[in-house]
């Protein structure tokens, strides 16, 4: 039996695999997600309840704490898949914003300024004020079409509408590939995981049916789905709706990979609670993206970004997510999620 030895060096946008001395060029780019730990500005929206929001509720210092999450979220930002890359995400999903001013100063940092970051983003009827958007280098995406989905629900005695996030759905060019990237921030947990189950199985239920919408124009759809999910890899919504798999060869033609599947089994995850870690925080692909022909852009790797920075070093969260917010002020943290992201390739001639 002969086995192949490879080894990999990255340079600038491409990366160089070695496979029985023959050279292989191959493009390389970061597709992310960040949950951005309530991003608010420090301007009260009447319209919205962002009185209640950690950056409202601080009494001092309220513009120096804004300017400062502003830096460390462009910090992480320009550091995500860099070590492979060594370039920023060329398409990152977030959530947790209040508004698409907050996004314009994130990629108006110095750290990321050069990168001509384009924003789509929409207001959203969460009664917290908060939205999912899509951050994308322009030379390296460009948008088609973008669509902002409403999730319907209401209350156990089906009277009350229950607001929360939309999910925004995003077609594109990847250089010259055309993808479709569905960015979600799922309803929480509150109440407790079994009563606000029907809520994220909801929620499965309208991705899937945007991920079925595209699969009917061309069932060979390169789809993303990203987001944080407010569950688990094995909990109904991700295991039973979206009928997600951990293994390529049992992913079928309109199916979808989870790669995150075999992370959670290894006890891995991107935000913590009470002793216990969750990975909410997920990128899904369906089956074209996950195949073994290079000639177009392919799933190479998907990782948790949890540097050591990330990591809270004392106190009450020692071990967890540095967080932004705690005690009732500002911690000069990050956020109360790691985040998550994958690699996409190409071989070049």
């Amino acid at each position: 039996m002969n086995f192949l030895k490879f080894s990999i060096s990255i340079i600038f946008l491409s990366v160089f695999i070695t496979v029985n001395a023959q050279d292989k060029k191959f493009k390389i780019h970061t597709v992310a997600f960040y949950n951005l730990e309530n991003l608010f500005d420090t301007i009260n929206d009447p319209t919205k309840l962002d009185e209640y929001s950690p950056m409202m509720e601080l009494k001092t210092n309220r513009e120096d704490a804004y300017l400062q999450k502003i830096r460390n979220m462009a910090r992480v930002i320009s550091e995500i898949g860099s070590a492979e890359t060594h370039n920023t995400p060329a398409i990152l999903g977030v959530c947790e914003v209040e508004n698409k001013e907050v996004l314009e100063a994130i990629v108006n940092d110095s750290l990321l300024h050069q990168k001509d970051y384009g924003i789509i983003h929409y207001d959203s009827p969460d009664v917290r004020g908060i939205d999912v958007a899509l951050l994308y280098q322009k030379k390296l995406f460009t948008p088609i079409s973008t669509s902002s989905h409403t999730l319907r629900l209401y209350d156990e005695d089906n009277q009350n509408r229950i607001h929360t996030r939309d999910q925004l759905l995003v077609s594109g060019k990847l250089e010259d590939e055309l993808i479709h990237v569905i960015v979600n921030h799922w309803p929480s947990r509150r109440g407790g995981e079994q009563r606000s189950r029907p809520k994220r199985v909801a929620a499965a239920k309208l991705t899937k049916r945007l991920v079925d919408s595209l699969q009917i124009i061309n069932p060979y759809a390169k789809v993303i789905i990203m987001g944080d999910l407010n569950d688990n890899p094995n909990n109904t919504s991700v295991k039973s709706v979206l009928k997600a798999k951990n293994e390529k060869r049992k992913v079928g033609l309109k199916g979808i990979y989870n790669p995150f599947i075999n992370f959670y089994k290894n006890g891995l995850g991107t935000t913590a609670y009470r002793d216990s870690w969750s990975l909410f925080d997920q990128i899904m692909i369906t089956k074209p993206l996950a195949e073994k022909d290079y000639s177009t852009f392919q799933l190479y790797k998907a990782a948790i970004f949890n540097k050591r920075y990330l990591i809270d070093k004392t106190g009450t969260y020692k071990g967890y997510p540095f967080r932004s917010w705690s005690n009732g002020g500002f911690s000069n943290g990050f956020s109360d999620h790691f985040p998550v992201y994958m690699h996409l390739i190409k071989a070049v001639d």
